[in-house]
């Protein structure tokens, strides 16, 4: 079956009516001239016009009609203020696209440069180029000679279809290589465009969407702390980006984002880095720090893994909370900052307080509003969208709109919502996934092939992850979850105990007049009551 043609086009609004009454059909006018082949049928016309040319736009669409009967016209009413503003024609003609369904396997799409303005053709060109529309460039030129004249329409009504000239049509199919100059070249208007679009995703999940909403209405209502918890890669650290967002758009703050991982901050700096400190607070503080909660003013500050935090620090943490006060490191004068906190946590703080790790009163003050973030297995619903997000979001990083085709899509949503899909980085792994895929795609199309690749590495990650999970214990500090994740896959790549030993002990075997490396390596697994015997088994069992 043959595919179909779908032009986008602009209304000309200078070429597109010249002429009056019977004499229009003598002149050369560009819309009408690319519905006038019938060699080369035109399905759809999306016509987009300026909102001020109703008028001509029906009178070109009656014309259409006359000499083109079964070509569709889909008018596109557009708002450009001014049209050869780069940034606004581009935003104009990528929102048409991200609203607009594509459909390559059986159609074939164009972008006519002959009519608009040159921004409006660059604009065009680059949205081609970097695939945010999967077509190719159209220009049409006039005749050598018009076809008709004055004389031909003198007396007698148009019965029939009217002789109008008939110009040439030149499809660009474009070359990535031959264009590489002229990219770069607008390279930076066209990235700018792009991060003006960025916008959030559309979730499905009911329970997702009853969770955001209600935040919404604290965020724009409360500066109280929220706690955001959830399993890591939930997207904690994004929907804080979105809150502080909100407020800023309301006015609500100034300031800026300030985040930390606290898991990154060590004992001897957390202090430093939090609250800052004065000169010669200690030695090498050979200036005075702001430190990020000063940082922080009249903004917002997140802190992710607040259950890292040391008690100390907490202790300052809840006064400056409380009283938007509190003593730099070293200083003996209070200082101020007025800012909102966010914090993230993937653990339960409720035992981190049984344990003696967590403050209770700290607890207390930042559980006002508390909401636990699903992981993505608990919203397969919103993986489609979500792939589309991070399509978008490639495209923005890299300047080129990858795009699966229909199989290859349908192959991967069905994985990815599947019960075998397990996702235990959540949205983090998807993002992963997802730019593998794009990186490796050929000229922005995402292959059946690659989609398979992808799911067996996927599923081979998985269940080194789940024999991990099912032998490292539930309790156990992230300091040494990571350490023994580690030693675990190493000895699930040696063949002895002493092998693995002499890798992971390569350094300090060194420095000791015997080395017994299994021995120590025994001794260590013995912590977590973990045996050779044990991690070899678990590996046969899950295969």
């Amino acid at each position: 079956m043959d595919k179909k043609n779908i032009v986008f086009s602009f209304l000309g609004n200078v070429l597109d009516q010249r002429g009056k009454g019977k004499k229009r059909w003598t002149r050369w006018r560009p819309t009408i001239d690319i519905c006038n082949h019938p060699e080369w049928p035109i399905y759809r016309l999306e016509l987009i016009y300026h909102t001020q040319d109703r008028k001509l736009l029906e009178e070109i669409i009656l014309d259409i009609k006359t000499i083109a009967p079964d070509t569709q016209v889909n008018p596109i009413p557009v708002q450009i203020q001014d049209p050869w503003d780069f940034e606004e024609v581009y935003t104009c003609l990528l929102d048409i696209a991200k609203n607009y369904t594509f459909n390559n396997e059986q159609k074939n799409y164009y972008l006519n440069i002959t009519t608009g303005t040159h921004v409006m053709q660059i604009c065009w060109f680059l949205l081609a180029e970097s695939r945010f529309y999967p077509a190719r460039l159209l220009q049409s030129s006039p005749p050598a000679r018009p076809s008709a004249s004055p004389e031909n329409f003198a007396a007698e009504p148009i019965a029939n279809p009217p002789l109008c000239p008939s110009g040439q049509i030149n499809i660009i199919d474009l070359n990535l290589n031959r264009y590489d100059q002229i990219l770069t070249r607008f390279q930076q208007y066209a990235t700018q465009a792009t991060e003006l679009l960025k916008s959030g995703i559309a979730t499905k999940n009911r329970h997702y969407n009853q969770l955001i909403s209600e935040i919404e209405q604290v965020a724009s209502r409360s500066h109280a702390p929220i706690l955001l918890c959830g399993p890591t890669g939930a997207g904690k650290s994004f929907l804080a980006r979105q809150i502080y967002r909100l407020k800023l758009n309301q006015h609500q703050i100034t300031g800026q984002f300030v985040e930390i991982n606290c898991a990154t901050l060590s004992s001897d700096n957390a202090m430093s880095t939090l609250f800052g400190h004065i000169k010669g607070a200690y030695t090498g503080a050979s200036l005075s720090r702001n430190g990020l909660l000063r940082q922080a003013d009249n903004g917002v500050l997140f802190l992710d893994e607040i259950g890292e935090l040391g008690l100390d620090e907490q202790a300052i943490l809840l006064k400056a909370i409380e009283e938007k006060q509190f003593y730099p490191l070293g200083a003996d004068k209070l200082v101020s900052s007025n800012f909102q906190l966010i914090a993230g946590t993937n653990k339960d703080l409720k035992q981190a307080i049984i344990r003696g790790t967590f403050r209770e009163d700290l607890y207390a003050r930042i559980n006002l509003w508390s909401y636990q973030l699903p992981g993505l297995a608990e919203r397969k619903e919103d993986i489609e969208p979500n792939i589309d997000f991070e399509l978008a979001r490639f495209a923005q990083e890299y300047g080129t709109m990858p795009r699966f085709n229909q199989q290859s899509r349908d192959r991967y949503i069905q994985f990815a919502t599947s019960a075998m899909a397990i996702w235990p980085g959540n949205f983090r792994e998807l993002t992963a996934s997802i730019t593998r895929m794009a990186t490796l795609s050929i000229q922005g199309n995402i292959t059946q092939e690659q989609v398979e690749n992808e799911i067996r590495r996927l599923q081979i990650h998985w269940q080194q992850v789940t024999l991990s999970d099912a032998l490292i214990p539930a309790e156990i500090d992230e300091f040494d979850r990571y350490q023994l994740e580690k030693v675990i896959e190493v000895c699930r790549k040696s063949r002895t105990l002493s092998e693995a030993g002499r890798y992971l002990f390569a350094v300090s075997r060194a420095q000791k007049q015997r080395a017994n490396d299994a021995d120590r390596l025994k001794k260590y697994l013995a912590k977590f009551d973990l045996s050779w015997e044990q991690i070899k088994d678990s590996i046969s069992k899950g295969n």
